[in-house]
Parts: C-alpha cells; sequence; structure tokens
C-alpha cells in the first residue's frame, strides 16, 4: 500500500496548478453547497463520498478543501494509478489495492486511523464507491462496501462521523468550454449506535447519490443556477475573444 507522505509545499503547488488547469479547460467552476456543510464540528471526521464520471474528480477535491473547509484532505486512488503518480501521496492519497484482500482490508483500517488521527483540524477522506469512471446518468449505480466497512472502524474509536453526497456534472451551456458543477448535501450525522451495517449502509448511499444526481441534473437542464458560488472563472474562450476585439473595434456583427 502506498500511504500519505504530505508535504505543504506540494499541496501548494497542485492548488495552483489545479486552478490553472480549470480555468483553462472550463468556463467555470460553480458549487452548491446546502446549509450545514461548512458548519461542521471540526472535532468530527468526515468523509464526501462522490460519484466517479470524469478524470478531473481528484483535482476539484483539493479546489474546495482549499475554498470551503479547514481540514486535512486524505483521498482513496487505485493502487496502479497511484503507482504512475506518486507524486498525490504528497497532497493525502493513499492506495486501494482490490485485487489483493489484504492488502484492501489494510487500507481501510489505515483510512480509519488517518480519520481518528489527533488534529487541530478536522480530518476529512474523499471516497469514489463506484471503484471506476462510470457515466454520470448511470443507473443504478452500483457502489462497493469499502466506504460503510470504514465507518464501522472508525467507531471502533470514535461515536460519530459525517457523511456528505458530493456529485458532480460537466455541461456545455453558452459557452466554448464546459461548465462544472458540483453540489454538496446537508452533512449526515452517523453515530456509532444508528449505523445499519455495511449492506444498508451503502444501498442507502447508492440511493442517496442518485437522487442527488437527478436532482443536479435537473438544476443545469433548467437553469436554476443563481444559488451556485462561482469559485473558478475560465480564461475568455475564442468566441468572448471575438466578441471583445469587434466591441474595441467597433465592427458589426455579420
Amino acid at each position: 500500500m502506498l500511504k500519505v507522505r504530505r508535504s505543504r509545499l506540494y499541496t501548494l503547488w497542485f492548488g495552483w496548478y489545479s486552478r490553472r488547469q480549470f480555468r483553462r479547460y472550463f468556463n467555470s467552476v460553480r458549487v452548491f453547497l446546502q446549509p450545514g456543510v461548512q458548519e461542521m464540528d471540526h472535532g468530527t471526521p468526515v468523509i464526501f463520498f462522490a460519484n466517479h464520471a470524469y478524470w478531473w474528480d481528484g483535482f476539484w477535491s483539493q479546489l474546495c478543501t482549499e475554498k470551503f473547509f479547514f481540514q486535512n484532505l486524505h483521498i482513496i486512488i487505485e493502487f496502479q494509478q497511484l503507482r504512475k503518480h506518486r507524486f498525490f501521496t504528497r497532497i493525502g492519497a493513499f492506495s486501494l489495492d482490490r485485487s489483493r484482500p489484504r492488502s484492501a482490508v489494510g487500507t481501510l483500517q489505515y483510512a480509519a486511523e488517518l480519520l481518528t488521527a489527533k488534529s487541530e483540524r478536522q480530518n476529512a477522506l474523499w471516497i469514489f464507491p463506484q471503484g471506476k469512471i462510470e457515466s454520470v446518468d448511470k443507473r443504478p449505480l452500483f457502489f462497493f462496501k469499502g466506504t460503510a466497512s470504514i465507518l464501522s472502524r472508525v467507531f471502533d474509536t470514535l461515536p460519530a462521523i459525517y457523511l456528505v453526497s458530493v456529485v458532480s456534472r460537466i455541461e456545455y451551456l453558452d459557452e466554448q468550454k464546459p461548465e462544472l458543477f458540483l453540489s454538496f448535501k446537508e452533512p449526515l450525522l452517523v453515530t456509532a449506535k444508528e449505523f445499519p451495517g455495511p449492506d444498508a449502509m451503502t444501498t442507502y448511499m447508492q440511493g442517496l447519490t442518485e437522487r442527488h444526481l437527478d436532482e443536479l441534473r435537473e438544476r443545469v437542464i433548467n437553469r436554476t443556477l443563481d444559488d451556485a458560488r462561482i469559485i473558478v472563472k475560465g480564461t475568455p474562450s475564442i468566441n468572448r475573444r471575438i466578441e471583445a476585439i469587434r466591441q474595441f473595434l467597433h465592427l458589426p456583427n455579420e
């Protein structure tokens, strides 16, 4: 297993690099935050579980952590991918190898240890339970039980943990470049006494993510976007540059 080797310098660099990439390839990054997401108790850890539809997913987790949260970010990445991009361990990533059951069990225990470690910051884990990139509109979703298994291990040490559903969608609207939409549901405080077990918890998370994805899709289709926070604004696309030149030169529209 590849473990976290956090570096503040790498984290700062990656934050700069991520913003640069989003400005280059997207018209905007817009975030919907439901009440309570930024008001979580920092002494209670949190797991953000998200759909996995895009190559960009690991990038915006760091972006949102910088913008909205005072947290120790950790993220699980498939072993083969992380082995090729080991620098991600410097920003909080560690590996999961499902082809080796013993290693996978060790990863789940390691995740629980990271979440329950003493820290001035809130410990946070970002996880994509689908385990692979799939279409944003695929239904039904299939989630592995790893997230729920981490919860059960956390309860060996702590009485409660937050669960937050996060979903993403990329759409082309009025610009040459696409828009990235992110949506955070209100945190759910799960306690050891109320934990229904890995199977029921996984089923609940699958259903919640499906409904959450449908809600975000409807928002985008109906253009009900006024309450979204724009956290990155992209560089002007070609059509905007041409419009600016025309206005500057007082050229008529053809």
